[in-house]
């Protein structure tokens, strides 16, 4: 059921129907302050309930005697007397409705001594009536139901307990008269039951609804009370009025309060004089006081006037309104009418205006200030026949800091950063936050491109330098993109598209880098809008495939397992470069079920290799962090039947910089399965041993800058290469060194003692046919069939 919920209150005028049983408390409003209402009306009649409830004991025992074996009897009685005083006593001691709110354990506490009540009566029922003769049953009937119905009536504003206590009764009543072949009786009873349970829950409604009413009402009755009484205590808006030469006159307390003087002290003097202060002699009025004075010459009503007043050489404001006084013929007698300070008001606009239009946490213009003024820069060029400019700037490697030192250091690096930017803005220049590690800057006047490349040269020079920031030493860079109006964009929107593509280009330069916008970027723009539209149908049409690059041992050369390479070739674009579409598929999100196929398809593949040979797979940080990763795996090596152990997961440093993915438990997962885990690229990123002592990879690949390094006996490629294989060995890990194109490398490579081998100069990627062709006698139906024997 909605909730209809009450201003002055908090209390709904309406409650569902689980709160008004106690078996829910929605979130939003105190339920307690129900139950106090509830309880309260249960107390009203807590003591009629205890009198009749043992009255009625009394009569069953006057009905049973002699009729039910008397130790059955007196236990029963004993029970029953001490539960009715007990629960009594209880309540009346704890006063659970005295309080502002109860919890539901106290509602359950209620119920399970209503339980117990029906308990003690149905056992009557069942034992003693059927064991005596037909007015024993009627009797005991009789007194149950007359208990029923008290309890319809009595706990109906506790509409649970009630309905357990008739249930239990009502229950137990047509099993008493079925045991004795009453069945009309037994169907009369339950009938009752129904009834009394119908009538107990709309009871119980109609008792909590008129509470609330009641409650709410005299809420209301007091918030207008204490209105009125702080309205005429605080007196939070005077009276002041002037005569024909506007002069004020009858000057309540109120006001004479409100200007800091003595109501004697003002009386009689120019009302402008009094609002104007030292401004008065100079005549300097502000705009709003000259409003005013020419509202009072022309004898005009104003209402709502806001108009600046010192008061003790305090600026003040004031919201004013008047009209003149007019007698019978229509003759002007002065102005009468009201203000009130509204200083705090005005403060509080200011502050918000502030806020909505400031970034807070750098006290530069936000999105809205920057839009705004680089539409007023747009409309001063077009009117001066003239050029402005904006200017989008880019954080590089702000995200590494985030992830690795948390973002309060973060946000006190933005800070610091916008400090840097303010100080080299001049007059020309606004500059201001978008948002995240994204700053702009709008150029007023944009005319001389020579000054627009020496500014963005200036920022990324001026970012650049390293930050002391909680007594860690930062690095990070800034990339920046430019669009000049109105050549590239005559509205807002097209000025800022036009610079971020300026930007994309700087950060796919790896930044560091100043672009201006040309009109071929957008060319690139739309080809990448383009290239996405065919890359998300590219799986169902079918453009993907596979080719597998061997990986070979360094001792004999033999081939150990391939490096499965995902390819696309489009209709339209032709065969296109991974560096092209990996990333695009990763910020198209597209990145996961292009994964998933790529899995499935290596791990049938290679069912048709020998057994010894393993199929390497590369996941990106994106695949970890989709929580279906680990069932897809599991599914695509059942599906296929290849082994856990001939499956490798090759993944980067740079899944471990991303905070809260919980990548660390996920490759835990992994090698559980008995998956092989690669760490690629070691050495080309943050290579943290870190990441190694937290996950028990089973290879470390070399990146091939320092086997080429290596090879021209460059000797810090020399010693990378020896620490990771020393290390690797010392971890029991193995290590394959990428990129081995010449037999000097080779050689290289086997000296320094690498498990493994990867590059051209053992084979370029190659499709299924030609890497099946490597293994021209395997006959894979066995391979399988010894696999599955295995």
């Amino acid at each position: 059921m909605e909730e209809k919920l009450s201003s002055s209150s908090g209390l709904p005028q309406e409650i569902p129907l689980s709160v008004l049983l106690g078996i829910s408390d929605p979130e939003g409003i105190d339920w307690g302050r129900i139950r106090v209402l509830q309880f309260e009306g249960m107390h009203q009649n807590g003591f009629i309930k205890m009198i009749g409830s043992i009255t009625c004991g009394l009569l069953a025992i006057q009905f049973c005697i002699g009729q039910v074996n008397w130790l059955l009897l007196g236990a029963w009685t004993i029970a029953l007397f001490g539960l009715y005083v007990y629960s009594y006593v209880k309540a009346r001691k704890d006063a659970v409705w005295e309080r502002k709110s109860i919890s539901r354990r106290e509602n359950i506490n209620v119920i399970l001594t209503s339980s117990a009540g029906g308990f003690l009566w149905s056992t009557a029922m069942i034992l003693f009536g059927p064991t005596g003769d037909l007015s024993t049953m009627v009797g005991i009937w009789a007194l149950v139901l007359c208990l029923m119905v008290g309890s319809a009536m009595l706990m109906s504003a506790v509409p649970l307990a009630s309905i357990v206590f008739i249930g239990m009764c009502g229950m137990s009543s047509a099993i008493g008269w079925y045991l004795i072949n009453g069945y009309q009786m037994a169907m009369a009873s339950a009938a009752i039951a129904m009834l009394l349970i119908a009538s107990c829950l709309m009871n119980g409604r109609s008792f909590v609804n008129r509470k609330i009413a009641e409650a709410n009402l005299n809420e209301k009755k007091e918030v207008v009370s204490l209105l009125l009484r702080e309205f005429e205590d605080t007196g939070a808006d005077w009276l002041w009025q002037t005569d024909t030469s506007r002069r004020l006159t009858h000057v309540s307390p109120r006001f004479a309060h409100a200007v800091g003087r003595t109501a004697e002290d003002i009386e009689g003097r120019p009302f402008l004089q009094l609002v104007a202060g030292q401004a008065w002699d100079s005549g300097k009025f502000p705009p709003a006081l000259h409003e005013l004075a020419e509202k009072l010459k022309r004898r005009d009503s104003f209402s709502n006037m806001l108009v600046p007043v010192m008061i003790n050489d305090v600026t003040r404001w004031w919201e004013i309104s008047a009209s003149p006084k007019l007698d019978e013929n229509g003759v002007f007698h002065g102005f009468r009418g009201v203000g009130s300070d509204v200083t705090e008001q005005r403060e509080s606009a200011d502050k918000i205006s502030h806020m909505a239009r400031f970034d807070t946490l750098t006290g530069l213009p936000n999105r809205l200030q920057l839009t705004e003024a680089l539409g007023k820069a747009q409309q001063d060029s077009d009117k001066w026949n003239g050029r402005c400019g904006f200017m989008m700037i880019d954080l590089d490697r702000f995200k590494a800091v985030n992830d690795t030192l948390g973002h309060p250091v973060g946000d006190r690096l933005l800070a610091r950063v916008s400090e840097r930017l303010r100080s080299i803005m001049t007059d020309n220049e606004l500059c201001g936050r978008l948002g995240g590690d994204e700053f702009a800057i709008v150029i007023k006047d944009a005319s001389d491109s020579q000054y627009m490349d020496m500014l963005g040269k200036k920022i990324i020079d001026t970012l650049s330098r390293p930050y002391e920031v909680d007594q860690h030493t930062l690095y990070i860079g800034a990339s920046v993109g430019t669009a000049i109006g109105p050549r590239d964009g005559r509205t807002v929107e097209m000025l800022m598209r036009s610079a971020d593509l300026a930007l994309y280009r700087s950060k796919d330069q790896g930044g560091g880098a100043h672009n201006q916008y040309e009109p071929k970027l957008h060319v690139h723009a739309e080809e990448r809008r383009v290239m996405e539209i065919a890359l998300r149908k590219a799986l169902d049409n079918d453009e993907f495939s596979l080719n597998y690059q061997p990986v070979v041992s360094a001792d004999t050369g033999g081939v150990m397992g391939f490096e499965a390479l995902l390819r696309w070739t489009n209709p339209e674009f032709g065969i296109v470069s991974p560096a092209k579409f990996v990333p695009l598929a990763e910020d198209a999100r597209l990145i996961v079920p292009i994964g998933e196929w790529v899995m499935r398809t290596a791990c049938k593949e290679a069912m048709k290799w020998p057994a010894t040979i393993k199929i390497a797979v590369n996941v990106s940080a994106d695949q970890l962090t989709d929580p279906n990763f680990l069932d897809m795996v599991v599914s695509a090596l059942q599906d296929s039947g290849l082994p856990a152990q001939r499956l490798e997961i090759e993944v980067t440093e740079s899944i471990f910089m991303r905070e809260g993915t919980g990548a660390t438990q996920v490759l835990d997962q992994i090698i559980a399965l008995g998956i092989n885990l690669s760490l690629d690229d070691f050495g080309t990123g943050y290579s943290s041993l870190g990441y190694l002592r937290k996950t028990r990879f089973s290879t470390i690949k070399v990146d091939r800058s320092f086997v080429q390094g290596a090879a021209k006996n460059v000797p810090e490629s020399l010693a990378i290469i020896r620490a990771v294989v020393a290390m690797a060995d010392s971890l029991g890990m193995n290590t394959t060194a990428e990129g081995a194109e010449t037999e000097e490398e080779v050689k290289m490579i086997q000296k320094l003692g690498c498990s493994k081998i990867q590059g051209y100069y053992f084979g370029r990627p190659m499709a299924p046919h030609d890497a099946m062709d490597l293994f021209k006698d395997f006959n894979p139906d066995a391979a399988q069939l010894g696999d599955r024997a295995a």
